[in-house]
């Protein structure tokens, strides 16, 4: 229950955030020429919950819904994910909503090279809330190579994830593009729940430090008309060493460290 409260505050916020930032920006005193205020809204229907190579879910269906409203850079955006089908635990067996995300984000391009940074705040179902700040570097070239950087900044789960990734869109006919891209993941543990484990999935008091997952993905991305779009996608996501295998197995619900899962999503800018 106070879990939900939590995120119930955090929706709460959205409105009093929005009127803040929509302050902030008239006092920008833009002209009608420049640019325009955007939002996006979407639903992703997934067959699994893997987030930095940790399951999250099993033998259910995801339902992750997303909001954004940017405008000369800045960025809000508020996510959320619906397990359908809790695996084990107090909710065993029904539907619960388990995490509400609220990301607040600056991005500057300057010629190809594209730099941001930003605030991510997790209220997240039977487990502590986590805080992180993050930074970005991307480049427009081929494959457009991107390294973000985050800084956890709860005590109990305090560290630092880089991910480095890359993707291209191909052109198909009918205005569709079919997708491709990839990822690796290094982690730096400051806690003492992300911990080297022993073949057996015993834990240890060692720190994890290193390479800690891959993730590559197929799509499509399939225009409905001039705002909607629909986009099917499949991933594979793995663990890049022996310490990340051992941690992800023994914290994953089905005791594995390398998933395969896909889903759909709907998605509508305006």
């Amino acid at each position: 229950m106070q879990q939900n409260r939590k995120s119930v505050k955090i929706i709460a916020m959205v409105p009093i955030i929005s009127i803040l930032l929509i302050g902030l920006l008239m006092c920008l005193n833009v002209s009608a020429e420049e640019e325009k205020p955007t939002g996006s809204a979407d639903v992703a229907i997934l067959s699994k919950y893997v987030w930095r190579g940790e399951e999250f879910s099993k033998d259910s269906v995801i339902v992750q819904p997303s909001a954004t409203i940017a405008y000369k850079g800045v960025s809000l955006n508020l996510w959320g994910s619906l397990d359908t089908d809790v695996y084990n635990g107090a909710y065993e067996d029904t539907a619960k909503w388990n995490e509400t995300d609220l990301t607040i984000g600056y991005d500057k391009s300057f010629g190809p090279v594209s730099l941001g940074a930003g605030y991510i705040y997790y209220a997240l179902d039977s487990i502590t809330d986590s805080q992180e700040f993050y930074f970005s570097i991307g480049v427009d070239t081929i494959a457009s190579p991107t390294l973000t950087v985050y800084r956890e900044v709860t005590g109990a789960l305090a560290g630092w994830y880089a991910s480095l990734g890359v993707s291209h869109s191909f052109d198909l006919p009918n205005e569709m593009t079919l997708d491709l891209a990839a990822s690796a993941g290094y982690y730096y543990s400051d806690n003492d729940f992300y911990v080297e484990y022993l073949d057996d999935l015993t834990a240890t008091t060692e720190p994890l430090r290193g390479l800690k997952d891959g993730v590559i993905s197929v799509g499509l991305t399939i225009p409905v008309d001039d705002y909607i779009s629909i986009s099917p996608t499949l991933s594979y996501s793995v663990a890049l060493s022996d310490k990340a295998d051992n941690f992800i197995t023994a914290n994953s619900k089905s005791n594995d460290s390398d998933f395969f899962y896909g889903g759909v999503t709907l998605s509508m800018s305006f």
